[in-house]
């Protein structure tokens, strides 16, 4: 799937909770339990992600020209959160990465559903990928 069909997708996904902001949290949180567990050797301060208020930590796996990611949080809500990144850029082009925009999180209301600490958090997640792939564009 490309960058906008996923979007599209988690678009959709979130649609079916309307204005039942207690309903998206609850499924932002479940989907942060289906994450796939990181290695533990991999939560260490180098793969921490600097700016979010809690625990969030990215691995970069570089395959076949194509990022994959490792992440995980010590909070349900900042899991569910990065595992939203994962799913639009995991599997992705160091271009793909650097040139999508990412218009899902105005799309579901993001911005009311987590505060302005997560909010930041958040954007920081997407410079730590974003870094990464411009890392791997210009090796």
């Amino acid at each position: 799937m490309t960058t906008t069909e996923i979007q599209n997708e988690i678009i959709e996904d979130f649609l079916l909770f309307e204005d039942d902001m207690e309903s998206r949290l609850f499924y932002l949180m479940d989907l942060g339990k289906k994450l796939p567990a990181m290695s533990a050797a991999h939560q260490t301060a180098e793969y921490i992600v600097k700016g979010c208020q809690s625990k969030v930590w990215l691995f970069p796996v570089f395959e076949d020209g194509k990022i994959y990611f490792e992440a995980d949080s010590n909070t349900e809500i900042t899991k569910g959160l990065v595992s939203l990144l994962v799913k639009v850029w995991g599997g992705k082009t160091p271009e793909d990465i650097m040139a999508t925009e990412l218009y899902f999180i105005e799309k579901i209301g993001m911005s009311s559903m987590i505060g302005s600490q997560r909010s930041n958090g958040f954007s920081s997640m997407i410079k730590q990928m974003k870094m990464y792939a411009f890392a791997l564009l210009n090796k």
